[in-house]
């Protein structure tokens, strides 16, 4: 079984706002290595929509990016993608899998399936997730940011505290801190 690990860029204060965080080279070689590792990604369907509206283009050469983004995009690109959602069952941009009904269910057939693990980039949906226990791994892109708005990890609440066991820290060279948790059992 692979282990579900969630990933997100988040500032000081705890905001997930993806315009907030440092994109540099060193920070997409970071989320780089981390969709290079895994299986699969995970995500919701507003994260979807975002993601879509952008990356394929850059895959296909049809907006200027740096070749680290375009790299990016082009692995983006091959590697399956989960999308959660109860509104939307279309899912065109290229290896796009809908999920839908029990979430739980789905999610655990997903690790199952996903000896290489399975990569979670979506706020509200790892607050779902993390209610129902299905998280193993964190992986953090912590900002030396404070915002001062939302939206903010796990801002709707959670049923209890978790712990999480330190795996490593690593200082990038702007600033952030690349922060890898496991869920203490």
């Amino acid at each position: 079984m692979g282990l579900l690990t969630f990933s997100i860029n988040v500032t000081l204060d705890g905001c997930i706002d993806h315009q907030e965080g440092i994109a540099d080279d060193e920070t997409h070689a970071f989320f780089t290595q981390l969709m290079d590792e895994s299986g699969a990604m995970l995500w919701g369907r507003i994260t979807y929509e975002m993601m879509e509206s952008y990356w394929p283009a850059v895959a296909r050469c049809d907006t200027d990016a740096p070749l680290a983004m375009r790299e990016w995009a082009v692995k983006l690109e091959a590697k399956p993608k989960y999308v959660v959602s109860s509104t939307r069952r279309d899912f065109p941009w290229n290896n796009s899998h809908h999920i839908a009904g029990d979430l739980r269910g789905s999610i655990e057939k997903l690790k199952d399936a996903t000896p290489g693990g399975v990569l979670l980039g979506s706020g509200k949906l790892a607050t779902e997730l993390e209610r129902l226990d299905l998280i193993d791994e964190y992986q953090l892109l912590v900002h030396p940011r404070i915002a001062g708005h939302g939206p903010t990890l796990y801002e709707s609440g959670l049923p209890s505290t978790r712990k999480l066991e330190l795996i490593t820290a690593k200082p990038l060279r702007c600033g952030a801190v690349a922060m890898h948790y496991r869920r203490a059992r």
